[in-house]
């Protein structure tokens, strides 16, 4: 299932799509990853879910990635004497500790760390800021507000913080418990909610110890004012655009969306634009024409990948949202001006070894109109270097390793392959060829270029860079493979 597009589609389970069957459509469509959101799926469930997508995985032939989206902290009000109270533009509101039930002159916030980290001028969002609290007073059990943005607010409702820098963990227990039995079923890339700073990430990794990737959600300003420090530290980024236009001016969020996404290249990490792209799509077989702008803006952005939430999860047309946003990219990537935009935005390399060799690569590709770059990875690492230049051709890693094929299924054009690893430069070549051709990016006559590491199975270790032409004898390699129906790595 070789996809002709670079940019990937990762698709959201729920209700409408907690289906074998339908997850077996769904990544015929274009779905190359699939998202579990731990906010609604119990241990069974997410077990049952990861179940069913390496059944499709085995019986597709290709690498599926599944992000396990971690809930993070639910920050919400407590409960008021008659459900719900009308607020007026310009009265005082209070938060405080009391747990007694509320009215319309306070109510119960219960978490003590909130109202400690308040102070004068805070903003405070409820209810994904339908209704607007700027802080007057603070003290360490209470908060006196000045309804700003007035409206009906009932019982526990979210609360947003722009403002605030609270100091609790992104982890809740839930999280815990969520973050052990997914790595237990064996997923390959964690989401974590709420990040503010670096440590938040680097406790994740910690947790996860090398078992699954980390993606951190930029949801937050806190996020943002120590953007590249999160990038720095994390495995991919998430741009999750809900949360953020509640918590920061809507018109900021599309210039934020490209600062996160230049920033990820440039330091190598996969980037993936979330929220809201195809939204009408739950309810109607087509798009709007700005939702289809709006995907199209991240491709040319040059995105890692595009996500749909409740469109896969909870829409009438989860399969043909997906298809939508799979000729949409092809689309966009076939346009005269999508490789000079994608070009425009390289950005000088970092002076390492692997940095350098692929730059070399892309350059060697374009110099001489090689047809795919084919690269040995263990952790994967080199695959998404080279996936960072995005360059013309198309990126082949192969690897010994099922979860590095499969984590690599969230990377810009890179098409990955679980194979044993070469144990000469002969063997590293000859079976570079046949899969290529295997795999229909070459055919025979056609150049590629190998990029591997020297010795063979080092991880970080890339060092080299090798032109060879695919000949006969890859040809007939692959199709006696094909033939016999050979599994790897037994190939």
């Amino acid at each position: 299932m070789r996809r002709l597009r670079r940019c990937k589609i990762i698709a959201t389970i729920g209700p409408a799509s907690a289906k074998e069957e339908t997850l077996r459509a769904l990544h015929r469509a274009g779905a190359d990853v699939f998202r579990i959101n731990m906010s609604h799926a119990s241990h069974d469930a997410m077990r049952e879910q990861v179940r069913m997508i390496r059944a499709v995985q085995a019986e597709s032939g290709r690498p599926i990635g599944i992000l396990l989206d971690l809930q993070g902290p639910k920050l919400r009000i407590g409960l008021f004497r008659d459900r719900a109270v009308k607020l007026k533009p310009g009265q005082t509101f209070t938060l405080d500790s009391n747990p007694e039930p509320g009215d319309e002159t306070r109510v119960c916030l219960p978490h003590p760390e909130i109202l400690k980290a308040l102070a004068p001028g805070h903003t405070l969002l409820v209810d994904d800021g339908k209704v607007r609290l700027y802080v007057v007073e603070a003290e360490a059990d209470r908060a006196v507000a000045r309804v700003d943005v007035a409206g009906e607010i009932s019982n526990r409702k979210g609360v947003s913080l722009p403002d605030t820098e609270i100091p609790v963990s992104p982890m809740t227990d839930k999280d815990r418990a969520d973050l052990e039995a997914g790595l237990a079923a064996g997923v390959d890339w964690v989401a974590v909610s709420f990040v503010q700073r670096p440590d938040d990430v680097a406790e994740v990794k910690k947790l996860a110890r090398g078992r699954a990737a980390v993606m951190s959600k930029i949801e937050k300003p806190q996020a943002i004012a120590r953007l590249e420090e999160i990038v720095e530290i994390s495995d991919g980024l998430m741009v999750a655009r809900g949360d953020l236009g509640v918590e920061m001016p809507l018109e900021k969020v599309p210039g934020l969306q490209k600062r996160i996404s230049r920033i990820s290249r440039r330091l190598g990490k996969p980037v993936v634009v979330a929220t809201q792209m195809l939204e009408s799509m739950i309810n109607s077989p087509v798009p709007t024409r700005a939702e289809v702008s709006d995907v199209a803006t991240a491709v040319f952005e040059g995105a890692d990948a595009v996500m749909l939430s409740a469109e896969s999860a909870a829409g009438h047309y989860p399969v043909e949202a997906v298809a939508t946003m799979n000729r949409i990219a092809e689309e966009v990537e076939r346009d005269a001006y999508y490789r000079s935009i994608i070009n425009a935005q390289r950005t000088a390399p970092e002076a390492t070894g692997a940095d350098a060799i692929a730059i070399a690569a892309r350059n060697v590709v374009e110099t001489l109109d090689l047809k795919a770059i084919v690269a040995w990875t263990a952790s994967g690492a080199t695959a998404l270097r080279i996936a960072r230049e995005r360059p013309v051709a198309p990126v082949l890693a192969l690897t010994p390793y099922p979860e590095t094929a499969a984590r690599l299924a969230i990377a810009w054009g890179v098409h990955a392959l679980v194979t044993k690893d070469a144990h000469d430069i002969d063997d590293m070549t000859r079976r570079a060829a046949k899969f290529a051709y295997r795999e229909g990016f070459a055919f025979v006559g056609d150049r590629i270029i190998t990029v591997a590491g020297v010795p063979f199975g080092t991880p970080g270790a890339t060092n080299m860079v090798r032109i060879d032409f695919v000949d006969e004898a890859a040809a007939a390699a692959a199709k006696a493979h094909c033939a016999t129906l050979e599994k790897e790595p037994a190939d």
